[in-house]
């Protein structure tokens, strides 16, 4: 089964990058994309890959020591769930990243390399993207009106 699963990990993923990076501003993007079921498809390869070795995992990661979780890792079945893993929430991240972007108003030209390196390499795709949300915060910040006063006001209480 592991054989099948691991490819599959990846391409049932895939589309969702593809219309992140390739077609963001498709009006279906936004609609699917918004869904965080979108992740529902790794998350179950990885349950088929997880739950038969639940007897295995569930100590390891209960109690972790290197020795245990090289030696898990190094199985075809545990390298496989670390990947459907990694796909989850990479997918997860890069979907946060992409409908926070958009809303911050980051250009396509700077996220879709950002997508493509929290692919790659998850936590710096992700670290990244945190750099650059700040400058966008920042400029939403210095840009935005002043909000309303919370609360009753001075004059109220003269």
């Amino acid at each position: 089964m592991t054989a099948v699963l691991f490819p599959l990990t990846f391409a049932v993923a895939a589309p969702f990058w593809a219309l992140m990076i390739l077609l963001p501003r498709w009006s279906w993007t936004r609609r699917i994309v918004t869904s965080p079921l979108i992740v529902l498809p790794v998350v179950v390869i990885y349950a088929l890959l997880v739950l038969p070795a639940l007897a295995t995992v569930l100590p390891e990661v209960a109690d972790p020591d290197l020795e245990g979780i090289r030696a898990f890792l190094g199985t075809a079945d545990g390298a496989a769930a670390a990947w459907a893993h990694m796909i989850a929430f990479d997918l997860f991240v890069g979907r946060w990243a992409w409908l926070d972007g958009t809303d911050r108003g980051i250009p396509i030209w700077l996220m879709s390399p950002l997508l493509v390196l929290t692919i790659l390499l998850g936590p710096l795709g992700l670290g990244a993207y945190l750099l650059v949300r700040t400058r966008y915060r920042a400029a939403l910040q210095r840009t935005s009106p002043d909000p309303a006063p919370v609360g009753p006001t001075s004059k109220e209480h003269a």
